[in-house]
C-alpha cells in the first residue's frame, strides 16, 4: 500500500489564498510555475546564485528556488504578477521601462521583486549601496546601469503609485 507524501499547505499569493497538497521537497519556485501557472517568476540557475527567482515573502526578498513550498505555509507571497494593480504598474515597473532597465527581460521579474524588497528594507542610501544590495540578482545582458538608475529614481521619489 502506497502512502501519500504530501502535506497540506496554504499560501497567500498575490492576495489569493491557495490550499495545496505538496510534497515536502517541492520548491516554492516550482509551486508557483508548475502548480499555479504563475510563470512570471523565472527559473535561472536553480541554485540560488542568479536571483531570477526572487519573490517577496512577508515583504522580504527570498530566492524561491531555495525555499521549499511547505516552509511558507501561511506566508504572504508577492510575485511580479502581484505588483501591478490591474493596468496600473508598480512605480518600479514604470521606472524599469523609462530607464531601459532590461534587454532580454529574463531577469527582470526577479530584479523588480528584489528592488521592491530592497526599498522596503530602507538599507540602501546611495547608488553604491543599491548596487551592492542588488548584487545577488544577475543581469547577463548588461542592463545593470539602467536597473540601478530605476531603483534610485523610485528611491528618490520620482515615481508614485
Amino acid at each position: 500500500m502506497k502512502t501519500s507524501n504530501t502535506q497540506p499547505v496554504t499560501l497567500n499569493i498575490n492576495g489569493t489564498s491557495y490550499s495545496l497538497s505538496l510534497e515536502p521537497w517541492v520548491s516554492l519556485l516550482d509551486v508557483l510555475r508548475e502548480h499555479l501557472a504563475l510563470t512570471g517568476t523565472k527559473k535561472g540557475c536553480d541554485h540560488g546564485q542568479c536571483g531570477a527567482c526572487t519573490v517577496l515573502a512577508d515583504g522580504k526578498r527570498i530566492l524561491s528556488c531555495l525555499t521549499l513550498g511547505v516552509m511558507k505555509d501561511g506566508a504572504q507571497i508577492t510575485t511580479i504578477e502581484g505588483l501591478s494593480d490591474g493596468q496600473n504598474l508598480h512605480p518600479l515597473q514604470k521606472a524599469f521601462i523609462e530607464h531601459d532597465a532590461f534587454q532580454c527581460g529574463y531577469c527582470t521579474p526577479g530584479q523588480i521583486c528584489s528592488a521592491v524588497g530592497l526599498l522596503q528594507e530602507n538599507k540602501a542610501q546611495s547608488r553604491e549601496e543599491v548596487q551592492e544590495l542588488m548584487s545577488g540578482n544577475l543581469c547577463r545582458c548588461g542592463a545593470n546601469r539602467g536597473i540601478i538608475d530605476a531603483v534610485m529614481a523610485v528611491k528618490e521619489g520620482g515615481y508614485h503609485e
